[in-house]
């Protein structure tokens, strides 16, 4: 559709003729309701508002602010990525009457992009939200976690809901999980992932796909001397060998690793441990049948929780929201005028 404003109108002219453009414009998507801005277009805009295409080195300028095995939290300013959907927007743009239609257009445009915005990633079965855009956070992590597990599982809630090692559905379904706008490995060991709202508490946990085996490591010992070891089972019931919070003799087995072969687990010889151990393990015989021998191994989905209260009480952080802002602007500012004058300057230093 072409049409042409007169440049010649006054203000008021011209913005009663940009509201007739307006519901000119409205495009009927029949898969999204009415929109003044095309489906295409108001699409390529929330993947934008949702950092697509921004250079990796907008995010994060310097490699010492994500060091190897780090997660970084963070909000988006959204005065910026409104600022870059302007600009995206102001392309076309050329006279001043261009500019007053844009300007006329862009409260209705940008309540169009707020509701693609969350439509971006839309997992099956997922409800859709509605409304204005809200606050977005969202976290960068950094590790071997993330090449080695491309499926980890993310979920955000407003509150804590379950048990860290609670072994339960409810964590998927539950009505406080909150939407995450986008999960994606930036690189093969970087994994960006942008919430819709500020959450209370974080879950990152390992795919739960297929059945798994490991071991675990005892946190007691210090990190250079770290035994893994096994934690024993019922062999009847299946259920651990109290106690469930710690290591003894009684409830677990350490791992023995082949000769010359860092990081592989002797099989043979860990079967044999199993068979020796002193009181035995329940409902375990003199022989160890492949079934029992996996029933030992067994190893539920590791969950990592930030921003658990049960951590955080006794700290000094308890009172607040485990995700609120903790550094105030005035000590960046005396914190970065440190630095400026530590730096030399010509002719000495300062």
């Amino acid at each position: 559709m072409a049409f042409k404003i007169d440049t010649t109108l006054t203000y008021d002219a011209t913005e009663a003729a940009v509201s007739g453009v307006l519901e000119a414009l409205v495009e009927h998507d029949p898969d999204d309701g009415d929109h003044v801005v095309p489906g295409e277009l108001r699409r390529f805009l929330a993947r934008l508002r949702l950092l697509h295409g921004v250079p990796f080195s907008y995010l994060v300028p310097d490699a010492e602010l994500l060091p190897l095995e780090s997660i970084r939290f963070f909000y988006v300013d959204r005065c910026w990525t409104d600022a870059l959907v302007q600009g995206a927007l102001s392309v076309g743009t050329i006279s001043t009457a261009d500019r007053a239609q844009l300007e006329a257009v862009y409260p209705y445009a940008r309540d169009d992009v707020d509701l693609a915005e969350r439509t971006v990633r839309a997992p099956h079965g997922e409800e859709r939200l509605d409304g204005p855009g809200g606050a977005i956070t969202g976290f960068l992590l950094r590790s071997r976690l993330v090449s080695g597990w491309p499926g980890l599982h993310v979920r955000a809630y407003r509150r804590d809901v379950i048990e860290d090692d609670a072994l339960t559905t409810e964590a998927e379904s539950h009505p406080d999980r909150m939407k995450l706008l986008r999960v994606e490995r930036l690189a093969p060991a970087v994994l960006l992932v942008l919430v819709d709202g500020v959450p209370a508490v974080i879950h990152i946990e390992e795919p739960r796909q297929g059945i798994q085996f490991g071991v675990r490591l005892d946190a007691e010992d210090p990190p250079e001397n770290r035994r893994a070891k096994v934690r024993v089972r019922n062999a009847d019931t299946g259920d651990l060998i109290p106690p469930e919070d710690d290591f003894t003799p009684e409830n677990s087995i350490d791992v023995p690793f082949r000769s010359g072969a860092p990081g592989v687990i002797d099989v043979g010889r860990l079967r044999r441990r199993m068979i020796d151990m002193s009181p035995p393990i329940p409902g375990l015989g003199t022989t160890v049948e492949p079934h029992e021998y996996a029933l030992q191994m067994l190893r539920f989905p590791y969950r990592q929780v930030f921003g658990d209260p049960d951590e955080l009480e006794g700290s000094a952080y308890y009172d607040l929201d485990a995700f609120a802002v903790t550094t105030s602007f005035t000590a960046l500012r005396d914190d970065l005028a440190e630095r400026l004058d530590a730096l030399p300057v010509e002719g000495g230093t300062s």
